[in-house]
């Protein structure tokens, strides 16, 4: 029986290049190889596509794009060839594809572009679609949705460009509204670059020109304090939700929380919680997951304040997937262990788009 053709493909021009490189190569190593068959795509800092035949251990490290075996590559948006065109001394050639498996995290990753691309190709491909991707990406989105299906998220303001030539009075409006701490986060922004905190006027508009750096619209939110808890969610016609685990440890844990968390062991799975607890994070988790047309798979980020109020902060469609990132922590602890879920991601893709088109 032929192999199913699944391309990987992996990189980017977001902050989150490095982490996108460890989690190809970690899915890489862990498709079920009597199964697939893996053609690698990768995308430069500066946006360049690659068709990469090397060995998996050059991608981690990032020496797969000075391999001297890598060719030009793009999807082609014809579904009529369904497939990776590759261009080699002037000549074109197609490598079908059956699957994708996007490993980009943040902009033009996971953000709906690479999804509309390979909407417009007509190939299956594993996560969330175009929309639930943006959705997700944008937080004053992801809060306008949310807040109008009553699913608890910080209270927020948003402030866009058009705005910037009256920031001082757009500052002083929201510290009014919401008092202080605030934390600022560019709207479209994968990882926490360009975020940061305020404690006073002069703070906020700092930060907020800060964030504009990075996105032309800057999310204002209330400082939460509270117990951080995060779920996995899984599936497509009838999601499923993971136990939560508990960031257990701040002072060393810095940058995106995609970053390792067994070894470093800051993190509790399950989570210390009252069977209600658990079982209300997990149907608010699967809740929101629906809410924004998530399919496949997404990692939802919780507060758990100290009165008991549950408070959604963020959800990742596109996850990290070293197997000591928090998605596939909570997925094993399930018993899905690496092999087993990505084939999994797979097979409901290739399902799901036989269904959809």
């Amino acid at each position: 029986m032929a192999k199913i053709k699944a391309a990987v493909i992996f990189g980017g021009v977001s902050g989150e290049h490095a982490l996108s490189l460890a989690s190809a190569a970690e899915v890489i190593r862990n498709i079920p190889a009597d199964k697939y068959e893996v053609i690698c795509i990768g995308i430069t800092r500066k946006g360049r596509w690659l068709y990469f035949p090397g060995d998996v251990s050059e991608i981690a490290s990032g020496k797969w794009e000075f391999n001297p075996d890598c060719t030009s590559a793009f999807i082609s948006p014809d579904p009529i060839y369904k497939g990776i065109v590759t261009i080699e001394n002037g000549e074109t050639s197609i490598k079908r594809v059956d699957v994708v498996f996007p490993v980009l995290q943040g902009k033009y990753g996971a953000d709906g572009s690479l999804q509309g691309l390979l909407d417009l190709a007509g190939i299956p491909y594993v996560g969330c679609g175009l929309l639930a991707s943006a959705s997700c990406m944008d937080k004053s989105h992801t809060h306008m949705i949310l807040d109008d299906y009553n699913i608890k998220t910080a209270k927020w303001r948003l402030i866009t460009q058009r705005e910037i030539n009256y920031l001082d009075k757009r500052c002083s409006e929201i510290a009014s509204e919401l008092g202080f701490p605030l934390m600022i986060r560019p709207a479209n922004s994968g990882s926490s670059a360009g975020s940061g905190k305020a404690c006073d006027i002069m703070q906020l508009e700092a930060a907020v020109k800060t964030a504009f750096s990075h996105d032309n619209k800057v999310v204002v939110e209330e400082y939460i304090s509270g117990r951080e808890l995060e779920i996995a969610v899984f599936g497509y016609d009838n999601p499923f939700a993971s136990n939560a685990g508990e960031i257990r440890s701040r002072e060393s844990y810095s940058g995106s929380r995609e970053e390792c968390v067994s070894e470093k062991g800051l993190m509790e799975i399950p989570a210390d919680l009252t069977s209600d607890e658990m079982n209300r994070i997990k149907e608010t988790a699967v809740s929101a997951y629906k809410a924004l047309g998530c399919k496949g798979m997404a990692r939802v980020d919780f507060f758990l304040r100290e009165d008991g109020e549950l408070c959604l902060n963020k959800v990742s469609t596109m996850p990290g997937f070293k197997a000591d990132c928090i998605y596939p922590q909570l997925m094993k602890e399930l018993g899905m262990e690496l092999p087993y879920l990505i084939d999994k991601l797979l097979e409901q893709a290739i399902d799901n788009a036989e269904r959809a088109y």
